[in-house]
């Protein structure tokens, strides 16, 4: 798969596929922690996200699959057996067709566009350290069609993906740029005329639970963590601490971004 981590689509069984992240990725190991804990958070806040789950690789299945390795420079490094980060594919890849990438028109026939605000307050609450990414696929509607006629279509379905760089990616620390966090695509803020526009998020990013953080905490395995969770204990605090802060955050980015991305603030 493109992208730094060097994801690669796995196939786990039952027809189930999964873009997975090993924890040998040339970012950081990180960046695994990172993805399991957002996935955990965008859930509670109802914002499309792929389901994920923990992959595991062992010793058979990597002597097995030669092209399972990462890529640096031209070395071919193998992937270390263990758990790795597995993001579910939304269907099967050689029926479904996936973009990274849909026009403009399409983008205002979402069939949720608001995700992408909500992704927008999420990010600036986690502070996302990336470019908002999203992934985008058609699915099918309604009993098959009679014979002769054709299916109808839903409108594209917008998934949030790739949060590797929230919480400032592998440093764990809030650096709050008004620059990150935005999708490169305006068009997903057209409207937005304040923060009652970015309803219900931000009140779901304030009144978030802390049993909500400490839940994503306890999916960590141990072994994504070699230096133990002190310091990541501490980040999630400081995420805590920072519910009080998202009208602010947001504010500040909106005003930056006011002749790019939300040309319709006031």
């Amino acid at each position: 798969m493109r992208g730094g981590a060097q994801a690669h689509l796995l196939e786990a069984g039952e027809g189930n596929y999964f873009v997975v992240k090993f924890k040998n990725n040339p970012q950081h190991l990180r960046v695994l922690v990172n993805e399991l804990i957002c996935s955990t958070l965008l859930r509670y806040l109802q914002i499309t996200t792929p389901q994920t789950t923990i992959i595991e690789t062992d010793e058979a299945f990597l002597e097995a699959n030669p092209d399972a390795h990462i890529q640096l420079g031209s070395r071919h490094v193998p992937v270390e057996p263990g758990w790795h980060f597995g993001s579910a594919f939304p269907g099967d890849p050689y029926r479904l067709v996936v973009w990274d990438f849909v026009p403009d028109k399409q983008l205002l026939e979402l069939a949720n566009p608001g995700d992408f605000l909500g992704a927008f307050v999420f990010d600036r609450w986690t502070g996302n350290v990336d470019g908002r990414q999203a992934i985008f696929y058609r699915a099918t509607m309604g009993p098959p069609p009679e014979e002769g006629r054709s299916r109808g279509f839903a409108p594209h379905v917008a998934l949030m993906v790739d949060h590797g760089f929230a919480f400032g990616g592998p440093y764990w620390r809030f650096g709050d740029s008004p620059l990150h966090g935005v999708y490169r695509r305006p068009v997903v803020y057209r409207g937005v005329t304040g923060l009652e526009s970015l309803q219900p998020w931000l009140d779901r990013v304030r009144h978030l639970p802390e049993a909500v953080v400490d839940q994503a905490l306890k999916q960590v395995p141990l072994e994504w963590l070699p230096e133990g969770t002190g310091e990541l204990e501490g980040m999630l605090l400081k995420l805590l601490d920072r519910r009080s802060r998202i009208d602010a955050l947001v504010e500040d980015c909106c005003l930056a971004n006011r002749e790019k991305a939300f040309r319709d603030w006031r």
